[in-house]
């Protein structure tokens, strides 16, 4: 997924009336404002309730779902491998919103002053924030690709983080 991409598919959701924000790989350059990497896919975190008009969006542009872990996250590919790791968020009255983990008793959270705004390609886009980011990043064994990202928070931020 390029920059192009990542942001055509914001466009097309934008343009369906549901609200999303990019989290993992993207999300870190979007607070960085620039590509630091290349990203294989895009995550994106929605409105659970709003998850048929993004699924039908998606699917007008070729996406088709490929993996159904429900309800914890679920990923759409296009033609060309263009791939979407979407997450169901629950919102509640404060804004703050819940994710169904695979440990029923701890869903992953979300506090309300987690989404934020970064750019991507010049555009300002809604995303994670990097304490929420740095919260996602531990409890396991690295990638290259997480090292990566976590040295770009470190270096934009002057954040703390777990590796």
């Amino acid at each position: 997924m390029d920059a192009g991409d990542v942001l055509d598919v914001l466009e097309l959701l934008r343009r369906a009336g549901a609200e999303v924000w990019v989290g993992g790989g993207w999300g870190i350059d979007a607070l960085a404002g620039e590509q630091t990497r290349d990203h294989r896919d895009l995550d994106l975190m929605h409105r659970r309730e709003q998850e048929p008009a993004v699924l039908a969006a998606l699917a007008g542009a070729g996406f088709v779902e490929s993996l159904d872990l429900r309800p914890v996250r679920f990923v759409v590919t296009a033609p060309g491998g263009r791939e979407i790791d979407l997450h169901p968020l629950v919102f509640t009255g404060d804004g703050s919103a819940v994710q169904a983990s695979g440990e029923p008793e701890r869903p992953f959270r979300y506090p309300a002053s987690c989404f934020v705004t970064g750019t991507i390609g010049g555009t300002t886009v809604p995303c994670l924030s990097a304490a929420q980011q740095v919260y996602f990043h531990q409890g396991y064994e690295p990638t290259q690709r997480d090292r990566h990202d976590m040295a770009v928070l470190r270096r934009v931020f002057g954040i703390a983080t777990h590796f």
